[in-house]
C-alpha cells in the first residue's frame, strides 16, 4: 500500500484531515478532545509529525472509525457514512431490515 514512510504519512495526514473537515471540528478543537496540546493535529495534517500508534487510535475512536477503515484508502466515503456503517454492525438481522426498509422508504 505505501512504498515509503514519507507516502504513508501523506496519507495519514490527508485522511485525518479529510475527516476532521467532514466532520466539521477544528484542528486545534480535536487535539484538546484527545487530550493533547493544541498543535498536535496541526503538526500532523502539516506533516510535521506522525501520531503514535496508540493516538492513531484514539483519533480512529473519536471519528467513531476502525482502523481499516482509516487505512483503506479505496473506501474514501464521508466520515458520517463510515460511522453509520460501524453502527449497523452491532445491529440484528431484524433491526437491519427495519433500518434497510427504512431507507428505501425515504429515498425521493
Amino acid at each position: 500500500m505505501f512504498e515509503t514512510y514519507e507516502e504513508l504519512q501523506q496519507f495519514v495526514s490527508k485522511r485525518i484531515t479529510k475527516i476532521r473537515e467532514q466532520k466539521d471540528i477544528s484542528a486545534r478543537d480535536l487535539s484538546m478532545s484527545l487530550g493533547y496540546g493544541p498543535a498536535y493535529i496541526n503538526h500532523i495534517e502539516n506533516e510535521g509529525a506522525m501520531p503514535s500508534l496508540k493516538g492513531l487510535f484514539y483519533i480512529c475512536e473519536f471519528f467513531k472509525i476502525s482502523f481499516k477503515d482509516f487505512f483503506d484508502d479505496g473506501n474514501m466515503e464521508s466520515a458520517l457514512l463510515l460511522e453509520l456503517i460501524n453502527e449497523c454492525r452491532t445491529l440484528d438481522e431484524t433491526s437491519l431490515q427495519h433500518l434497510l426498509e427504512f431507507i428505501k422508504s425515504t429515498k425521493l
